[in-house]
């Protein structure tokens, strides 16, 4: 690693583990830090002093596993987005091209409009998950041909399937009951208002995996930034690679979704934020754009409950406003670099 990646590294880590204090402790009912690190000393048995009964409910049971979801999912969400940009060659590319977060989003829709609850307060959640890996498992089938997949028809196929997916909600959220299209939009929107430790539980196999795994394929990404064909003659089986790291963002992205609704903007900042300060090498850019995930999404989740309080602003919504505005700007900065696009 070179010295502006270490610093990178530790500036990420450094201003995770303050948003991480500061998220825990603020709030309508506030908690200083002092109290913060002396109960986590007192759980830990290395001495400290427990809160009183309301601070201590208040942290461990809302504030905490708030906290931990939002780190969980912004590190899937900016790691899903710095794969996808590497896989397609395009900085442009986020997690929601393949119809991982529309697949999702059929899916929670659907179980909240026809009224199923046969996994209680877990069938969203499990029914988006499913929802977001079948329909990356339906563009990938449809858009191979002659044993192969090619970007431009994987980008096609996903935009299909993305307006088709679109529609079904239409048509789901015309048949819905008024209480129904309320649940409906609030999931929408995006929130980790309903964030406990059974959801952190729930996300954290399919984060860790993907995390584990993505940095294993830095090499290969960089080769693949060479070219396809390069990439093929330096060993480089460019198919597997394109169905392994798809499965990657998949799991990584339908478990974000399942737990936090549609969250967009975060998968393609980050990743091209820490790409224009360190550069494409993906040793450091898989691993970076977790931890500036983790960071984004932990800073708007803490913005987006104290900012309007006692209300609380969707955090879709949210990020949404920070991140259009970029997307805007990189457009423009992108076809400048090229002088235009044809």
């Amino acid at each position: 690693m070179t010295r502006r990646t270490v610093l990178l590294t530790a500036g990420l880590l450094a201003a995770l583990l303050a948003l991480l204090l500061l998220s825990a402790g603020l709030g309508a009912y506030r908690i200083p830090v002092g109290d913060l690190l002396a109960s986590f000393r007192h759980r830990a048995h290395l001495g400290g002093h427990a809160l009183d009964q309301v601070a201590d409910s208040v942290l461990w049971d809302v504030r905490l596993p708030r906290t931990v979801l939002a780190a969980l999912v912004g590190a899937s969400l900016g790691c899903a987005g710095a794969l996808m940009q590497g896989l397609f060659g395009n900085p442009l590319a986020d997690p929601g091209i393949i119809g991982v977060s529309s697949g999702g989003a059929v899916g929670a829709v659907a179980v909240i409009v026809l009224g199923v609850h046969t996994l209680g307060q877990w069938t969203a959640p499990a029914a988006a998950f499913a929802g977001g890996l079948a329909t990356v498992l339906a563009v990938y089938v449809l858009s191979r041909s002659g044993g192969r997949t090619e970007v431009v028809t994987l980008v096609l196929t996903g935009i299909a399937v993305n307006a088709l997916c679109g529609a079904l909600i239409g048509l789901l959220l015309f048949a819905a009951d008024p209480a129904a299209v309320d649940q409906v939009t609030f999931w929408q929107l995006g929130s980790l208002g309903s964030a406990s430790w059974g959801q952190v539980l729930a996300v954290l196999p399919f984060a860790a995996l993907g995390l584990l795994v993505a940095p294993r394929y830095a090499g290969r990404l960089d080769l693949l930034a060479l070219g396809e064909g390069p990439a093929r003659h330096l060993g480089v089986d460019v198919e597997r690679l394109r169905l392994v790291l798809i499965t990657v963002v998949a799991l990584l992205t339908a478990a974000a979704v399942a737990v936090s609704g549609v969250i967009g903007f975060v998968g393609l900042v980050v990743p091209h934020l820490l790409r224009m300060a360190a550069g494409p090498g993906h040793r450091f850019l898989l691993p970076g754009s977790a931890l500036g995930g983790a960071v984004v999404l932990v800073a708007a989740d803490l913005a987006a409950r104290t900012v309007a309080a006692p209300a609380e602003l969707p955090l879709g919504v949210l990020t949404a406003l920070l991140g259009s505005p970029f997307f805007f700007w990189l457009l423009r900065r992108t076809r400048a670099r090229q002088g235009g696009w044809s």
